[in-house]
């Protein structure tokens, strides 16, 4: 196992506090996550996962299914190149997606009729996963860049997203004349719960100056988010990071700035609005308590970080809904 100091700065630091058991789950999921099979998930815009399953068969594929999503499959015997060829991947059935970025789409539990913002969209895998659970949801996808805008609209076509308004600006900067029923905003961060042993390049990328940056970005974009939520709306927040700091503080944080607002605890019976249970949070908050998502303690009871381990990403996922006037 690599030693703490062979970690990037800001992971050393992470680490530091933290229990031996918790401190060796992290080392391992680090280290596991070198040999992470490449996951997907079947796109029911285009296709069934029956049908992405049987085309993986007669490709000589293996996979195996994921408990708490029936559109996710897990390969055991390919990489991603194998699959580029493959008309399941070409015509969009598929899209190659990291399980824990699976979860937030699921933890919002899209509805259709209701207007969704998707705050970050770019590269489009979580917008066209909502469309997918709620396809006559109305959905809106921003994304500032004009390089990472083409490749959301591309990716959003090829995957057959019809009902989803591509709105080319910064997210912190949205005009209050809009509101929405729903919102994901799955923030820039570190990236730190993507760190896997041995990324040497990982440690001119993940500093304490881009923490101090994400961080100040974070909270613009929460603070537009949580203004333009409608009453009684629900906003999921996540990252790509294990850090305090752009996780659990975040939204301690803005809720102490936004007195309207409340956390949704994640785990425990979903409220009775949600969708059918196989693609909702549900079926996440049953697989959090029976161990098969990996989770770390925060400073948040409610709100999940997502050990890193071979099979996920370490990730944070909080749910914070605004009280009707």
């Amino acid at each position: 196992m690599p030693q703490d100091h062979a970690l990037p700065e800001l992971l050393t630091r992470f680490m530091a506090p933290l229990e031996e058991p918790a401190r060796e789950a992290v080392r391992a999921g680090f280290e596991a996550a070198v040999s992470r099979p490449v996951t997907l998930r079947a796109n029911t815009l285009r296709s069934t996962c029956n049908e992405v399953a049987a085309a993986l068969n007669d490709a000589g594929i293996s996979f195996g299914r994921v408990a708490w999503y029936d559109d996710a499959l897990v390969l055991s015997n390919a990489r991603e190149r194998k699959l580029w060829d493959l008309p399941i991947y070409q015509d969009g059935s598929i899209y190659l997606q990291s399980l824990s970025s699976m979860l937030p789409p699921l933890v919002l539990a899209p509805r259709n009729g209701a207007d969704v913002l998707d705050m970050c969209a770019a590269p489009g895998g979580k917008t066209s996963e909502m469309a997918a659970l709620a396809p006559h949801a109305h959905i809106t996808a921003c994304e500032m860049k004009a390089s990472r805008a083409d490749k959301l609209e591309y990716n959003l076509r090829k995957l057959g997203v019809r009902a989803a308004n591509i709105m080319r600006i910064d997210a912190r900067r949205i005009d209050e004349f809009f509101s929405f029923d729903q919102i994901l905003l799955d923030a820039p961060c570190t990236g730190t719960g993507t760190y896997r042993a041995g990324d040497e390049r990982a440690r001119t990328r993940m500093t304490a100056q881009l923490l101090t940056r994400v961080v100040k970005s974070q909270q613009a974009l929460l603070d537009r988010a949580l203004t333009v939520l409608k009453p009684g709306g629900k906003l999921v927040y996540s990252t790509c990071s294990i850090l305090p700091e752009e996780n659990e503080r975040q939204v301690l944080a803005a809720l102490k700035r936004h007195r309207d607002c409340e956390l949704e605890p994640l785990t425990g019976p979903v409220p009775e609005d949600a969708p059918a249970r196989a693609a909702t949070a549900q079926a996440v908050a049953d697989a959090v308590e029976a161990g098969a998502i990996p989770c770390l303690q925060n400073e948040l009871p409610g709100t999940l970080t997502v050990c890193p381990s071979r099979l996920f990403e370490g990730f944070y996922i909080a749910k914070i809904k605004k009280a009707q006037r």
